[in-house]
């Protein structure tokens, strides 16, 4: 009889237990959601970002930043950072995410900024998940940047291209094909400075934009 009260304690204290860790997980899941859903989003003046764009999280957008309707920067893991002049088209994904063997529910450990540079474009239905960009890239159309990747400067990721590897993309790499093929140009690509000024005075005659607010220091460069 005693032996089977022992068995019985035991079994209540590890429900109880069980119970009490998986409350804690929920907790910490829960706060790190709420932290991103109601993080602080930070517009430089003369920065312009439709209304129907959805910022998630603690947000810093340079000045001359262009983000259209229906582009998505979710800062979920850790702050992003976008510099002066970066054009962000229909439908991008930008998302400084959670790596894969890490989940909301862990321990928080120290969060990672995104950092973007200055006049890179992100062309429609792109994905982004690089930590670190440089000036001038641009990633073209439904291509897919992960996590692990480090962009420098003057680098092309192609319509379609998934590069998901880690390493470090050396300044001036185009990379094209759907067999993700690699060349240097010589050149690295202009800054889109008329599209930037063009667009500045368009978007707002056909959309509302999101308040900017006075900021002391332009975004860090990457």
């Amino acid at each position: 009889m005693k032996l089977l009260k022992h068995f019985k304690n035991l079994i209540y204290f590890t429900y109880n237990n069980s119970l009490v860790i998986y409350y804690r997980i929920i907790e910490r899941a829960l706060l790190k959601t709420l932290k991103c859903i109601t993080g602080t989003v930070k517009i430089a003046p003369g920065a312009v970002v439709c209304v129907e764009s959805e910022i998630r999280g603690d947000v810093t957008i340079g000045p001359r930043t262009v983000i259209h309707p229906k582009a998505r920067i979710i800062a979920e893991a850790g702050p992003i950072v976008i510099g002066e002049g970066n054009l962000i088209e229909e439908q991008t994904l930008i998302i400084n995410g959670y790596p894969e063997n890490i989940s909301p529910d862990m321990e928080e450990g120290e969060a990672k900024p995104m950092v973007i540079g200055t006049y890179n474009v992100f062309e429609v239905g792109c994905c982004s998940q690089a930590m670190k960009m440089g000036d001038n890239n641009v990633i073209e159309s439904k291509a897919v940047v992960g996590r692990n990747v480090i962009l420098t400067s003057g680098c092309v990721i192609g319509a379609c291209c998934n590069i998901n590897t880690h390493e470090v993309i050396p300044e001036n790499t185009v990379i094209y094909d759907a067999k993700c093929l690699r060349r240097v140009q010589t050149e690295r690509p202009q800054p889109q400075t008329l599209q930037l000024d063009f667009l500045m005075k368009i978007l707002p005659n056909y959309h509302h934009l999101k308040k900017t607010m006075k900021m002391t220091s332009t975004p860090a460069k990457s």
